[in-house]
């Protein structure tokens, strides 16, 4: 597996991956991996002739209040599960390679479907997601993307603006990766005690009763979030950030599912903000 470091050196890797006719896969990650980026890493090796992955701590999408400076970073132990998986490159580069000094240009998608969910609480999160993302489908010359459901907001932004600029490249998203606990995969679980982890159960404890709810036949709106609320509300160290029910992929409001749709939420266990979601109807 190449590691890539600097601008010059993934533009020459792809200029020739380009030139021999090649398809190129990219995963975006932030590293730390866990299963459920090796499930993004395995359908674009699926799909695609060449995969390369990014391993970068994106500063500018973090909030000034935010993890960004104890993230996890274990760059040699994500070579390793990059390397089992077959990713053919990874692009790692440093803060300043990829923002260096008089850098000024961000993609914004200002629509209000960005100002919602995760996009209430984390101002200038997804200004931060929209250029990263934008230069590195420009560096690796991709023909797709994977990105997980987990962050399914992030995808609706990431294929808004995908769509408006024109950009050649086919967004996948991947569903959800769970641990056999049925908590969703996330780096952030790292941050979570045992007991935490136990805690956070009530996440995805809360989605499965509104899915099955919406099975049974239920699909007023407000009567699928009581259940999701009301069962977050039994776990004592659950702080809810929000819990949110809107149709897929506009994120516009409902008052019933009549299509698909997405049931989202942010949830701090202890000092560890979560998210996870369903997507019904």
């Amino acid at each position: 597996m190449k590691v890539l470091s600097t601008i010059a050196e993934i533009t020459a890797y792809t200029a020739e991956l380009k030139k021999a006719g090649k398809t190129i896969g990219l995963v975006p990650t932030m590293g730390a991996l866990h299963e459920g980026h090796l499930t993004l890493m395995r359908a674009a090796r699926a799909a695609n002739d060449v995969v390369i992955a990014s391993v970068f701590v994106n500063p500018i999408q973090f909030g000034p209040n935010e993890d960004y400076d104890k993230y996890p970073r274990m760059f040699e132990a994500d070579c390793a599960k990059l390397e089992s998986v077959n990713v053919d490159a990874v692009f790692h580069p440093d803060p300043a390679e990829m923002y260096p000094q008089g850098f000024c240009t961000y993609v914004n998608v200002d629509g209000d479907f960005t100002r919602k969910l995760c996009g209430a609480s984390r101002p200038g999160h997804f200004r931060g997601v929209a250029t990263v993302v934008t230069r590195l489908m420009n560096l690796s010359r991709a023909d797709r993307a994977y990105f997980g459901q987990k962050d399914a907001q992030q995808v609706c932004v990431i294929k808004r603006f995908v769509n408006d600029l024109n950009i050649p490249v086919e967004v996948v998203m991947v569903p959800i990766n769970r641990e056999d606990s049925g908590l969703a995969r996330s780096s952030r679980n790292a941050y979570l005690s045992d007991t935490e982890k136990q805690q956070a159960l009530c996440l995805s404890r809360s989605l499965r009763k509104a899915e099955a709810a919406f099975a049974g036949g239920e699909k007023n709106v407000a009567a699928l979030l009581k259940i999701v609320r009301d069962e977050l509300a039994a776990e004592p160290a659950a702080d809810v950030e929000y819990v949110e029910l809107y149709d897929f992929p506009t994120l516009e409001p409902i008052e019933t599912v009549e299509k698909e749709s997405l049931m989202a939420m942010a949830v701090r266990i202890g000092k560890t903000r979560l998210i996870d979601n369903i997507i019904i109807g």
